[in-house]
Protein backbone atom coordinates (compact mmCIF):
# COMPACT_ATOMS: atom_id res chain seq x y z
CA UNK A 1 0.00 0.00 0.00
CA UNK A 2 1.42 3.26 -1.23
CA UNK A 3 0.37 6.15 1.32
CA UNK A 4 0.60 8.82 -1.30
CA UNK A 5 -1.76 6.78 -3.56
CA UNK A 6 -4.36 6.33 -0.88
CA UNK A 7 -3.97 10.20 -0.15
CA UNK A 8 -4.74 10.93 -3.81
CA UNK A 9 -7.86 8.48 -3.98
CA UNK A 10 -9.13 10.34 -0.78
CA UNK A 11 -9.12 13.87 -2.08
CA UNK A 12 -9.93 12.62 -6.00
CA UNK A 13 -13.01 11.17 -4.09
CA UNK A 14 -14.38 14.21 -2.09
CA UNK A 15 -13.19 16.73 -5.47
CA UNK A 16 -15.56 14.32 -7.30
CA UNK A 17 -18.85 14.59 -4.85
CA UNK A 18 -18.86 10.98 -4.40
CA UNK A 19 -18.45 11.14 -0.69
CA UNK A 20 -21.53 12.90 0.09
CA UNK A 21 -22.12 14.80 3.50
CA UNK A 22 -19.38 16.04 6.29
CA UNK A 23 -19.73 12.56 8.65
CA UNK A 24 -18.71 10.37 5.26
CA UNK A 25 -16.13 12.36 4.68
CA UNK A 26 -14.80 12.79 8.24
CA UNK A 27 -15.20 8.94 8.41
CA UNK A 28 -13.04 8.71 4.96
CA UNK A 29 -10.33 10.96 6.37
CA UNK A 30 -10.32 8.40 9.76
CA UNK A 31 -10.22 5.48 7.60
CA UNK A 32 -7.18 6.67 5.16
CA UNK A 33 -5.32 7.71 8.77
CA UNK A 34 -5.59 5.13 10.51
CA UNK A 35 -4.58 2.61 7.22
CA UNK A 36 -1.73 4.75 6.42
CA UNK A 37 -0.23 4.67 9.59
CA UNK A 38 -1.74 1.27 11.04
CA UNK A 39 -3.19 2.96 14.00
CA UNK A 40 -5.88 1.52 16.11
CA UNK A 41 -7.19 4.23 17.12
CA UNK A 42 -8.14 7.84 15.71
CA UNK A 43 -10.18 11.08 15.63
CA UNK A 44 -11.22 13.69 13.32
CA UNK A 45 -12.91 16.90 14.53
CA UNK A 46 -13.68 20.68 13.46
CA UNK A 47 -13.73 23.59 15.57
CA UNK A 48 -17.09 24.78 16.05
CA UNK A 49 -16.55 28.47 14.32
CA UNK A 50 -19.75 29.61 17.16
CA UNK A 51 -18.49 28.72 20.47
CA UNK A 52 -14.83 27.06 19.53
CA UNK A 53 -15.80 23.52 20.90
CA UNK A 54 -13.45 21.23 19.25
CA UNK A 55 -16.33 18.57 17.64
CA UNK A 56 -15.19 14.99 17.27
CA UNK A 57 -17.06 13.59 13.99
CA UNK A 58 -15.87 10.40 13.77
CA UNK A 59 -13.48 8.73 16.33
CA UNK A 60 -12.58 5.05 17.25
CA UNK A 61 -13.97 4.22 20.66
CA UNK A 62 -11.58 4.63 23.19
CA UNK A 63 -14.24 4.83 26.26
CA UNK A 64 -17.00 3.61 27.32
CA UNK A 65 -19.00 6.79 26.66
CA UNK A 66 -17.93 6.59 23.04
CA UNK A 67 -21.02 4.96 22.02
CA UNK A 68 -22.99 7.39 23.42
CA UNK A 69 -21.40 10.38 21.47
CA UNK A 70 -21.30 8.33 18.63
CA UNK A 71 -25.00 7.75 19.00
CA UNK A 72 -25.44 11.50 18.81
CA UNK A 73 -23.11 11.97 16.60
CA UNK A 74 -20.59 14.16 17.88
CA UNK A 75 -18.13 14.12 20.72
CA UNK A 76 -17.97 17.80 22.30
CA UNK A 77 -14.79 19.01 23.71
CA UNK A 78 -15.70 22.38 24.91
CA UNK A 79 -13.21 25.16 24.54
CA UNK A 80 -11.82 26.96 28.19
CA UNK A 81 -12.59 30.38 29.36
CA UNK A 82 -9.14 31.53 28.80
CA UNK A 83 -9.70 30.24 24.82
CA UNK A 84 -7.00 26.50 25.76
CA UNK A 85 -8.72 23.23 25.28
CA UNK A 86 -5.67 22.01 27.44
CA UNK A 87 -4.43 18.62 27.74
CA UNK A 88 -2.39 16.28 25.46
CA UNK A 89 -5.67 16.25 23.45
CA UNK A 90 -5.92 20.29 23.26
CA UNK A 91 -2.42 20.61 21.99
CA UNK A 92 -1.87 21.02 18.54
CA UNK A 93 -5.29 23.65 18.95
CA UNK A 94 -3.99 25.52 21.16
CA UNK A 95 -0.12 25.47 19.67
CA UNK A 96 -0.82 25.10 15.94
CA UNK A 97 1.97 22.72 16.55
CA UNK A 98 2.00 19.17 14.70
CA UNK A 99 3.51 16.33 16.92
CA UNK A 100 3.99 12.63 18.01
CA UNK A 101 4.92 11.22 20.89
CA UNK A 102 5.64 7.38 21.76
CA UNK A 103 5.46 7.78 25.37
CA UNK A 104 2.54 10.27 25.66
CA UNK A 105 1.91 10.15 29.42
CA UNK A 106 5.23 11.99 29.98
CA UNK A 107 4.42 14.87 27.50
CA UNK A 108 4.30 18.18 29.34
CA UNK A 109 0.89 18.68 28.30
CA UNK A 110 -0.28 15.18 29.32
CA UNK A 111 -2.59 15.56 32.47
CA UNK A 112 -3.98 11.72 32.74
CA UNK A 113 -6.34 10.05 30.84
CA UNK A 114 -10.24 9.67 31.78
CA UNK A 115 -11.60 6.46 33.72
CA UNK A 116 -12.14 3.54 31.55
CA UNK A 117 -9.90 4.93 28.66
CA UNK A 118 -7.64 2.51 26.56
CA UNK A 119 -4.26 2.85 27.10
CA UNK A 120 -2.12 5.07 25.20
CA UNK A 121 0.90 4.19 24.03
CA UNK A 122 1.84 6.64 21.08
CA UNK A 123 -0.26 9.60 19.83
CA UNK A 124 -0.18 11.80 16.82
CA UNK A 125 -1.76 15.47 16.31
CA UNK A 126 -1.96 17.27 13.67
CA UNK A 127 -4.40 20.42 13.90
CA UNK A 128 -6.10 21.32 10.31
CA UNK A 129 -5.17 24.68 9.39
CA UNK A 130 -7.32 27.07 6.85
CA UNK A 131 -6.30 30.98 6.41
CA UNK A 132 -4.16 30.59 9.35
CA UNK A 133 -6.93 29.66 11.67
CA UNK A 134 -6.98 26.58 13.21
CA UNK A 135 -10.31 24.97 12.53
CA UNK A 136 -9.77 21.33 12.91
CA UNK A 137 -7.68 18.07 14.06
CA UNK A 138 -6.66 14.91 13.45
CA UNK A 139 -5.22 12.35 16.05
CA UNK A 140 -4.10 8.91 16.11
CA UNK A 141 -2.97 6.68 18.54
CA UNK A 142 -1.43 2.99 19.17
CA UNK A 143 0.44 2.25 15.73
CA UNK A 144 1.46 -1.35 14.95
CA UNK A 145 4.64 0.50 14.15
CA UNK A 146 6.56 3.75 15.98
CA UNK A 147 4.91 6.94 14.73
CA UNK A 148 8.40 8.89 12.71
CA UNK A 149 8.01 12.34 10.70
CA UNK A 150 6.88 10.81 7.24
CA UNK A 151 3.77 9.94 9.03
CA UNK A 152 3.44 13.50 10.42
CA UNK A 153 4.04 14.91 6.95
CA UNK A 154 1.28 12.46 5.39
CA UNK A 155 -1.48 13.27 8.20
CA UNK A 156 -0.51 17.07 7.48
CA UNK A 157 -1.26 16.23 3.94
CA UNK A 158 -4.67 15.23 4.99
CA UNK A 159 -5.21 17.82 7.23
CA UNK A 160 -4.54 20.06 4.62
CA UNK A 161 -7.24 18.83 2.69
CA UNK A 162 -10.11 18.13 5.44
CA UNK A 163 -9.46 22.07 6.22
CA UNK A 164 -11.09 22.69 2.37
CA UNK A 165 -13.88 20.74 3.69
CA UNK A 166 -14.35 21.92 6.85
CA UNK A 167 -14.25 25.53 5.65
CA UNK A 168 -16.76 25.41 2.68
CA UNK A 169 -18.60 22.66 4.98
CA UNK A 170 -19.03 24.27 8.40
CA UNK A 171 -17.61 27.94 8.15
Amino acid sequence: MDPKIEIEKLDEQISSGRVKSFKEVSDQVLEVCRKITLSEHCYVAYVDPVNKDSVGISFSHMTGACQYYADIGEARFPVRKDGSYGGLLGYSLDTGISFYVKNPKYHPAAHGMPPGHVPVDQFLSVPVINNKEIIGQIVLGNPLKDYNNHHLELINEIADIYGLVIRDLIY
